[in-house]
């Protein structure tokens, strides 16, 4: 099986550590690694190097093969632009496709923790073997909900229909992306609703076929690139076709187009977290929710259910915090409550022609 990691989002809601020039998923965040390295490091040694691709944009190449030196150079897939989702997973595709078009591939993603990795192993395997005998089907795999969560798609599955090694797979139903309070309460409770993770298990040839039917437009350029793979025009190919593509999510484009009986669901407790934002990494380490996730040279005192991450040399000193994000580069001091992450992104787009560019 073939799996693919994508890392190549810029990521505001983890700013001033995520910047432009060297977004989130390349700084060390957990311990003294990137989440991309431990996305990879899970992976090992069920996956050989050579079967493992990163997609990321063209500028950030040089900094994946410096964190990951066993992938094969010819694995890191660099978009000459920021085209969103869709697009870069047509690229990878005409790239499987020619290669291996009935081998199972699998799509992951860079800034993501996993707590009960040889669970999530055995699911990967699980999946890539039913995947192996039904090669025009799609399985995507959910975590269990843990709170009702807005800020995440969800996915609504039905019965198990299928099972590979006691793994149960799921009928698929629907998605739903960021839904309301209310309504994240009621899939919450429902007990047949997970979070969807983006993750799933099917081959090049489904995807081909999806993209052939439900994106022609897109499809005829994709087409054009998959002539190209193993040739030396390939990268002069895909850097003239690639602005031409649309620029629009995954899910908009294929996944939500899906026939419901082409696609399975495994949900299961993997321990999950999304660490796209300051408030998701500190519910990921976090033993309960009152305990303060510090790094770096920090003094805490009379403080609860707080983060404090110092990037510098300097002692920060918290007294006194009670759900506060206090984030310090050098160059910029964040200060901001665990419920105020969404205006990150906001305040980093007013930064836009103004002096404070340089710090995007």
């Amino acid at each position: 099986m073939k799996a693919i990691i994508f890392a190549g989002g810029v990521g505001t809601r983890l700013w001033p550590l995520s910047r432009k020039s060297s977004p989130k998923q390349f700084e060390k965040i957990i311990g003294n690694k990137s989440t991309l390295q431990l996305a990879v490091e899970r992976l090992i040694p069920e996956f050989e190097w050579k079967d493992i691709y990163i997609s990321t944009g063209a500028t950030y190449v040089d900094i994946v093969e410096k964190q990951l030196p066993n992938v094969p150079k010819q694995n890191v897939i660099g978009e000459p632009l920021m085209r969103d989702v869709g697009p870069a997973v047509g690229l990878i595709t005409a790239i499987l496709y020619k290669q291996s078009a009935k081998v199972p591939l699998t799509i992951l993603w860079s800034d993501h923790l996993v707590g009960k990795q040889d669970l999530f192993k055995k699911i990967l395997k699980d999946a890539g073997q039913f995947i192996s005998k039904n090669t025009n089907k799609i399985v995507f795999i959910a975590q269990k909900p843990r709170f009702a969560s807005q800020n995440l798609g969800w996915i609504e599955y039905g019965s198990v229909v299928n099972k590979v090694n006691e793994t149960g797979l799921h009928s698929f139903k629907s998605f739903k992306y960021r839904p309301d309070l209310d309504l994240a309460k009621v899939y919450f409770n429902s007990g047949h609703h997970a979070w969807n993770l983006g993750y799933f298990v099917t081959t090049p040839e489904f995807l081909w076929k999806q993209y052939q039917k439900q994106a022609p437009e897109m499809f005829a350029l994709i087409k054009e690139i998959y002539e190209s793979v193993g040739t030396n025009k390939f990268t002069e190919i895909v850097n003239r076709l690639y602005s031409k593509f649309e620029k629009i999510n995954f899910d908009n484009l294929i996944l939500e187009k899906i026939k419901p009986e082409d696609a399975f669901v495994i949900s299961e407790n993997l321990q999950w977290s999304d660490v796209g934002a300051w408030e998701a990494l500190k519910e990921a380490l976090q033993k309960h929710q009152s305990e303060n996730i510090t790094s770096g040279k920090v003094l805490v005192q009379d403080s609860q259910d707080s983060l404090i991450y110092n990037y510098t040399n300097q002692l920060v000193v918290a007294i006194d915090l009670e759900g506060l994000l206090v984030v310090n580069t050098g160059d910029v001091t964040l200060v901001a409550h665990k419920n105020s992450v969404p205006k990150i992104k906001k305040i980093v787009e007013s930064f836009s022609g103004t002096e404070n560019e340089k710090l995007t």
